[in-house]
């Protein structure tokens, strides 16, 4: 939403992991999130991590979605600098198509939560309903067009046709 403050940050640790995070993206712009997008590397920009994520409690940042490949740092240790509740996207590399980068992430030791999700855009796009629904809880609008997305893609499940005979 346009002059909205941002209630969800996207964050991911290359330009490359846009073609898994820009799902996400579209979650929150079809149900009118406002919200924002950086890229945030653990290993190549640790200050702005740091600041990203000790930050986003105080700037009214509800949920963060953050996307990784490879070794996928990004969201545990951006969980590990805030209360605001960190959903981990592991993003399909090439070496291990993402089993890597989901061990990762899924493997929080206890203490620093991170709700994980399927690996690619399956994982980017549940991530951002997930969001959805967190903030749905205390906002009856957005609760409104989240029924109305869910109900809408159960109509568009074509029926199975019966077979007699």
């Amino acid at each position: 939403m346009e002059g909205s403050a941002p209630r969800v940050g996207v964050i991911m640790g290359s330009q490359s992991d846009w073609t898994t995070m820009s799902h996400a993206v579209h979650i929150l712009e079809e149900l009118g999130i406002a919200h924002e997008v950086r890229i945030v590397s653990a290993h190549r920009t640790p200050d702005r991590l740091v600041s990203y994520a000790k930050e986003a409690a105080g700037r009214g940042l509800q949920a963060i979605i953050a996307g990784a490949g490879g070794a996928a740092h990004l969201p545990g240790m951006v969980a590990s600098m805030t209360r605001v509740p960190v959903l981990g996207v592991p993003v399909q590399s090439a070496a291990l198509s993402g089993v890597d980068s989901l061990y990762s992430i899924v493997q929080m030791p206890g203490g620093i939560p991170v709700a994980t999700f399927a690996i690619g855009k399956a994982g980017a796009t549940n991530a951002a309903l997930f969001a959805a629904a967190l903030l749905a809880n205390n906002d009856p609008d957005l609760a409104a067009k989240l029924d109305a997305w869910r109900a809408a893609q159960t109509e568009g499940v074509a029926p199975i046709p019966v077979r007699e005979g």
